[in-house]
């Protein structure tokens, strides 16, 4: 990983690490494959550090572009999930 989360410095250190585990989620999808119901918890308290969609949006096009990992295709293909794995292609 020669690349760094989109972070907000207004954040705590709990939210941080909050964002972070998100995004850490949405790699582990692309790499190994992650549990749904890893995702949506994960999703869950990103949410609650940022509840803005525009937000949501601005700090997954930012992520997309540093890691090429597309936080948005991960949590579409959640949403369609008939499988309690999620595994993107590369």
């Amino acid at each position: 990983m020669n690349y760094s989360y989109p972070i907000d410095m207004d954040w705590s250190k709990d939210e941080i690490t909050t964002v972070i585990h998100y995004f850490e989620m949405i790699e582990k999808a692309y790499e190994k494959g992650v549990s749904t119901s890893e995702i949506k918890e994960a999703y869950r308290a990103f949410k609650v550090v940022v509840p803005s969609i525009g937000e949501e949006k601005r700090l997954g096009r930012e992520f997309e572009d540093a890691s090429g990992y597309s936080p948005y295709q991960v949590m579409k293909m959640l949403k369609n999930a008939t499988t309690s794995t999620i595994k993107m292609k590369p």
